[in-house]
């Protein structure tokens, strides 16, 4: 509840006065009578009319605040929202070739890389999501969507070997645009990331994000891996051993494809960095909410004044009746 006109509220001050008023009005109106000793009325009680004599002031005491009250003009009010919401477009396009398994990420670059995803995922509750995943080859792992509990599982499923080897960046990027192409978002965004260089697939990076572009498609690209070596699996005869191997990203091809379509380039070289960039895409790409606020007030006057009134009639009656003093 608030008041439109707290400012009445100052007018409670004359209540000082007139509580002074009435104390010194009692003191010289009682009478008086000098007594050697007052030990005989020790054990006389005052009666119930006695304790209550105070209680026609205190009434009306109470009226006069009730009455400020509803001066103030008090008011409830009922409100609630209105709530739109503008999601945006997502495909998440990640690599799965066998690099990927390098441990300069950790556990390793994949497994990094679908963390940090997955915590990107859960962070936007209002945008349709996709996923592709591409190696020597690309396919849709998860369409758009916005029950992202079916993206999460799904991207849990993902590993290296499920698709042949190699890094066909633009045909999983073409694979993306396709999924985007029709999409009737305002805002149509693909965040790809790699750890290699293009040596498959018959559609070039930069062409793919020729096509992104003219279809009005936003591309973030992550190269992920570290400055120099990384420790990288090899299959052995005797099964799988980790060595030292050179870290070959193109940067140069992801940060044209990202400056075609309007994006950003960014380099993880540990999983913190990986995790700063989607945390940095996340504030670039916000989705918009838009609020309406509405309120209904209520007059709460007349409670107040009705039940000043009610005060003040007992008032009246008790000083008229059971409480009446004579003179």
């Amino acid at each position: 509840m608030n008041f439109v006109h707290p400012a009445y509220f100052y007018l409670l001050l004359i209540l000082i006065p007139i509580i002074v008023w009435y104390i010194l009005k009692r003191r010289k109106s009682q009478a008086s009578m000098q007594l050697s000793t007052t030990r005989a009325f020790d054990y006389a009680k005052p009666t119930w009319k006695v304790r209550l004599r105070h209680l026609p002031f205190v009434l009306r005491i109470l009226v006069i605040m009730l009455l400020i009250m509803a001066l103030a003009r008090p008011q409830s009010s009922n409100s609630w929202q209105k709530t739109s919401t503008e999601g945006i477009d997502i495909m998440l396009v990640m690599d799965i070739s066998t690099s990927m398994l390098a441990r300069d990420l950790t556990p390793n670059r994949v497994e990094a890389a679908k963390a940090v995803a997955a915590s990107f995922v859960s962070s936007r509750p209002n945008d349709n999501i996709g996923l592709v995943i591409f190696a020597g080859e690309s396919f849709t792992q998860c369409p758009m969507t916005i029950d992202h509990t079916v993206l999460l599982n799904l991207l849990k499923d993902v590993r290296c070997g499920m698709i042949s080897d190699g890094t066909a960046i633009g045909l999983g990027l073409a694979t993306a645009v396709t999924r985007l192409k029709d999409s009737q978002a305002k805002s149509k965004i693909i965040i790809l990331l790699t750890d290699g260089s293009n040596n498959v697939g018959d559609i070039a990076p930069v062409t793919a994000a020729e096509i992104a572009e003219s279809f009005g498609i936003r591309v973030y690209t992550v190269g992920a891996g570290t400055i120099g070596e990384a420790e990288v699996p090899v299959q052995m005869a005797y099964g799988t051993d980790y060595i030292r191997m050179p870290v070959d990203i193109d940067e140069t091809t992801l940060r044209k494809i990202a400056a075609t379509t309007g994006g950003e380039y960014f380099r993880a070289t540990n999983t913190s960095t990986l995790k700063n960039i989607y945390a940095e895409i996340d504030k670039l790409e916000k989705t918009k909410i838009n609020t309406q606020e509405f309120s209904k007030k209520y007059e709460e006057y007349l409670p107040l004044s009705l039940l000043a009134l009610v005060l003040l009639l007992l008032e009246i009656v008790l000083r008229k009746t059971v409480l009446r003093e004579f003179p």
